[in-house]
């Protein structure tokens, strides 16, 4: 659920929604909040037929029979309108370019006291909620090259945590200076390409300016870890991206239509866009009751945006709950 503003050479505005490009929903009270949010503005039906190209045969296929079972949201103006519009609900006070670099459990006062990434104390609190997978991973000191913000000794009962299986993504965000007339689809998949998986026009998207043609693209599972296998897991050079960026655009210009040269080319990593297991499918979350602490996202109950919101509403839930009891 981000977006990414990007500044061409010539001083135009790109924005992007270069991680999930959209999200479905089935589950009734999933479906009631973003109803909500859709009578807000916030969020807005994506009415566009999904397509299929296939590498082998260069052809495109309609799968709007079986794509259009679910309807398909888009956050507006951008995928993060969503985050912006909680942070400014009443009574939150949002943090930003803030990273927690410890949690610290003070028996003796019954709370927890946070400490930033830079050593910042940042105060101590009654309750905690975390979306962080990597939170007592060592993936984290991999990425980082620092030690888990909470230490397993705290919430030893979730060793399910220590390892969370995921499957990465690059995500290349194009604009090009007119709009890509060949390309009969505005999205779609593609079958039989090792490098390229999906494909999105940004400017498709209600309230989208139409500027200049964003696409984004994504890579499939495959070529991510191939990468991240021979780069390894910590922040990939501008050489790295670079050269992933050039590899999938030649495989989207290889599609045999007549698609320009963008004037506008980055690549980006999401290294941990998938998780490849649900480690709370029941409850949702995980949840310490004595110590207030909630771990919430996709990776307790489904690796997308419903999967997510379904496990912060039972985060939320939980926390709730122990303050009308405190």
């Amino acid at each position: 659920m981000s977006q990414r503003r990007e500044i061409s050479q010539d001083g135009k505005e790109l924005l992007f929604d270069h991680g999930a490009p959209y999200f479905t929903v089935t589950n009734p009270d999933v479906l009631s909040v973003v109803a909500e949010w859709e009578s807000r503005g916030l969020v807005a039906e994506w009415k566009l037929n999904f397509w299929s190209f296939d590498c082998f045969s260069n052809e495109f296929f309609n799968t709007e029979n079986q794509e259009r079972q679910s309807k398909k949201y888009v956050g507006v103006p951008g995928m993060n309108s969503i985050c912006r519009a909680l942070c400014l609900e009443p009574g939150v006070e949002s943090k930003f370019n803030v990273g927690i670099g410890n949690f610290d459990w003070i028996e003796l006062e019954n709370l927890w006291s946070l400490t930033g990434s830079d050593g910042q104390n940042l105060g101590q609190f009654k309750g905690v909620v975390a979306s962080d997978k990597n939170i007592i991973s060592p993936r984290f000191t991999e990425i980082t090259g620092r030690s888990p913000p909470l230490a397993l000794s705290l919430a030893p009962e979730w060793v399910e945590l220590h390892n969370i299986p995921v499957n990465p993504c690059f995500a290349l965000m194009l604009a090009f200076t007119d709009p890509l007339s060949s390309v009969p689809a505005k999205a779609f998949s593609f079958t039989n390409s090792k490098v390229l998986s999906w494909a999105y026009c940004e400017n498709s998207k209600p309230g989208r300016s139409c500027t200049s043609e964003r696409w984004v693209l994504h890579s499939t599972m495959e070529y991510a870890k191939d990468v991240i296998a021979q780069t390894g897991l910590q922040k990939p050079s501008k050489e790295t991206l670079s050269k992933v960026g050039n590899e999938m655009l030649q495989e989207f210009l290889g599609t045999g239509l007549s698609i320009a040269q963008p004037f506008f080319k980055k690549a980006h990593r999401w290294g941990s866009a998938f998780p490849a297991a649900s480690i709370a499918e029941e409850e949702k979350c995980l949840w310490d009751e004595k110590k207030r602490l909630a771990i919430c996202g996709d990776f307790c109950v489904s690796p997308n945006v419903e999967g997510a919101i379904l496990s912060g509403l039972a985060a939320a839930s939980k926390l709730k709950g122990m303050l009308s009891n405190l």
